[in-house]
């Protein structure tokens, strides 16, 4: 609050105040610059601290999951299908990132409620009141609501992306496994986050227990979604081989042919009409640019 401009009003309430006066600051983090506003309104401060080892709460089991960036909307999907009671809280990196993720939950008939920095606050409220009373089981939100704001009774917490500052993920996974309740949190990791991860473990002091999901799950998932990706093309080819069993494989290569290049050239069909293909045979032996 301080860092957010609220040190002005404080300063203007201490001149109205009797100068010999008692002060008290309490605060779950303070980090350097906070430190310098909240000792710039006192004298001969003592400080108490009291920080367990483990920063992250022993009621929360909080996991990692090693997921591709493109495919991270499909464990959510069936995060959500296998827990339909649940109430969970997912976080984003940016507003735009909310907004998505809002879109890709909607396709596949999932109702979710977004809360960021871009909502008014009447708007906020209205959410809040929404996801608290259970109207909806899904809220996806920026680190806006990784602190300060008790939400009751959250299930499940998921870092849809990794936050890029290692102390939030301890905020974050904190919103569930309140009090004496026991909570789940787990955090999807794309390659390229993977440094994010390091700077996390870093600041913990501990690994986070790595999920294991071999090849044959994640392509379970990939195909347990109902909004299958047009991009997948390796989950559709999988699919086009199981159709074309038992032909021969001449004509399976060819029609693979096929599929990626127009694939890439954006072409509207995918067939196994020897008759249609031909034509394009042609087209593959002129330059590359011809698919842009």
């Amino acid at each position: 609050m301080l860092d957010l401009g609220f040190i002005r009003d404080i300063r203007d309430v201490l001149k109205h105040i009797p100068r010999d006066h008692q002060t008290l600051f309490f605060s779950a983090t303070i980090d350097k610059n906070i430190k310098e506003l909240a000792y710039s309104v006192v004298r001969n401060a003592i400080r108490i601290q009291i920080s367990p080892q483990d920063p992250v709460s022993k009621n929360v089991n909080h996991a990692v999951a090693f997921v591709e960036m493109d495919d991270k909307r499909f464990f959510l999907e069936r995060l959500v299908k296998e827990l339909p009671e649940a109430k969970i809280l997912v976080f984003v990196r940016t507003k735009v990132r909310a907004e998505r993720v809002f879109a890709a939950m909607e396709r596949v008939g999932i109702k979710s409620l977004t809360m960021h920095g871009g909502k008014e606050q009447k708007d906020r409220l209205q959410i809040m009141e929404e996801f608290k009373n259970g109207d909806a089981k899904l809220l996806i939100t920026t680190d806006v609501n990784a602190r300060g704001i008790d939400i009751p009774n959250v299930d499940y917490v998921v870092n849809y992306d990794l936050p890029d500052v290692p102390e939030n993920y301890v905020h974050r996974v904190g919103r569930t496994g309140r009090g004496v309740q026991h909570g789940q949190a787990v955090s999807f990791c794309a390659t390229e986050e993977k440094p994010l991860l390091e700077a996390i473990e870093a600041y913990i002091t501990k690994k986070v227990t790595v999920m294991k999901i071999d090849v044959t799950d994640y392509r379970e998932t990939l195909s347990f979604s109902e909004d299958i990706p047009n991009d997948n093309w390796q989950l559709l080819i999988d699919e086009h081989e199981k159709q074309l069993k038992g032909k021969k494989k001449k004509e399976v290569s060819n029609c693979l042919l096929l599929f990626l290049f127009t694939k890439h050239c954006s072409l509207p069909f995918y067939t196994n009409d020897q008759s249609l293909i031909q034509p394009y045979f042609k087209v593959l032996s002129r330059k590359p640019d011809r698919c842009g």
